[in-house]
């Protein structure tokens, strides 16, 4: 009998680039959201029942930009993917809430409570213990003997 070995490692493949690409995820999600809210602060109520309200707000300048941040966000989120763990990936992501609160506040002239506030400090405390962890979980494949191999090609 062979034995299984599906300990699972745990290793960091974080480069400089990577740290890039969850930069660009981190700041090109507030960006496009705060420029869709700008767009729609300027183009007014828009009703589901009126459809054809949402296709003329695409023609406006800011929904635009916020539309291709939000694709640029989305390829980024989608290369993290691909070489991170998503429990790494999302909180890391999770700044972005940060720079969401002070794009509001500062270029919307949003009003931020102080729980608001608390919370995303909390945010930002998770984010520094996620960002410490391994980002990468590896299962080994599993080890067979020959003779479990010929058992189970016959």
């Amino acid at each position: 009998m062979g034995s299984t070995n599906n300990t699972p490692v745990v290793r960091s493949t974080m480069t400089f680039r990577r740290y890039l690409v969850l930069g660009v995820v981190a700041i090109t999600a507030p960006l496009g959201d705060t420029f869709l809210s700008l767009g729609m602060k300027q183009i007014g109520p828009v009703s589901l029942s009126h459809v054809t309200s949402l296709f003329a707000a695409i023609g406006n300048p800011h929904i635009l930009i916020g539309i291709a941040l939000l694709i640029g966000f989305f390829a980024s989120y989608l290369s993290s993917l691909s070489w991170a763990d998503l429990t790494y990936v999302l909180p890391s992501a999770g700044i972005g809430n940060v720079i969401m609160a002070l794009l509001a506040r500062f270029w919307l002239k949003e009003p931020i409570s102080p729980s608001r506030w608390a919370g995303i400090v909390l945010i930002t405390l998770g984010v520094g213990f996620v960002a410490r962890g391994p980002s990468y979980t590896e299962t080994e494949p599993s080890q067979t003997s020959p003779a479990t191999e010929e058992g189970v090609l016959q």
